[in-house]
């Protein structure tokens, strides 16, 4: 039997890195990637492989619609296409607006928004051949409520939930779903730049008291990827009951 296959973008560390040892874990194929930590994506492929799994290490830049083409065509190689697209590829930027420059905008807004568009675009057409797929894109409440001194992220989640759902719309007739989780607060490296009394005052608004591991969340990505059919166009909350 065919084993079915997932690409999870931005997977050398945090919420990717725990998505990509769940699907093995669930007996998928996982081509994991990353943009500059080679050394962590090879020892992470030697965990999946000394636990039995299987995996393909695809380093690259998903924020260029370049180095996508070359991934796909690297998957193509090996299978077919994808059964189970993640992604996950996102990075954080923190100050005033008027502070940031136009290349860091356009960073921000390529790593975490189109590259979601790059990776969709090559995965959805052996998704339609098959009439079976599933997208999961990685968002944040943030998308939701908006985040004072993150507008760029903001944005970028809030423009990665509008293509949830329109493109959710776009793919039920070819039986493909689309959805996205908002994560809260997860204890990743994104939320290592918070000291101790700033990890502590963001605890207490977060009615759960406490911060998500990776590995909660890569649970609730593996529940959406075999999730009923039904489930299609839905900014589902992973945020402790944040908002």
């Amino acid at each position: 039997m065919k084993r079915r296959t997932v690409l999870i973008t931005g997977s050398s560390r945090g919420i990717g890195r725990a998505c990509a040892l769940a699907f093995s874990g669930a007996g998928y194929h996982v081509f994991i990637n990353g943009r500059k930590s080679r050394d962590k994506l090879e020892k992470l492929a030697e965990e999946i492989r000394s636990s039995g799994g299987t995996c393909t290490v695809l380093p690259g830049d998903v924020s260029r619609p370049e180095d996508v083409r070359a991934l796909f065509l690297k998957i193509e190689a090996e299978t077919d296409g994808l059964d189970v697209l993640v992604n996950n590829a996102g990075i954080a930027w923190f100050g005033l607006l008027t502070d940031m420059t136009d290349e860091d905008w356009n960073t921000v807004i390529s790593t975490n928004l189109s590259s979601a568009f790059y990776c969709c675009r090559a995965a959805i057409p052996y998704m339609v051949s098959r009439k079976s797929g599933r997208i999961i894109n990685i968002s944040s409440m943030w998308g939701t409520s908006g985040a004072s001194c993150e507008a760029a992220y903001s944005a970028s989640k809030a423009g990665l939930n509008g293509l949830t759902k329109a493109l959710a719309k776009e793919l039920a007739p070819s039986n493909i779903q689309v959805n996205a989780i908002a994560c809260g607060v997860i204890d990743t490296d994104m939320n290592a730049r918070l000291d101790a009394e700033e990890r502590s005052a963001l605890m207490e608004e977060v009615p759960a008291g406490r911060f998500a591991s990776p590995e909660e969340a890569a649970k609730m990505v593996l529940m959406l990827a075999e999730a009923p059919e039904y489930l299609t166009g839905q900014i589902i909350g992973f945020d402790g009951g944040f908002i």
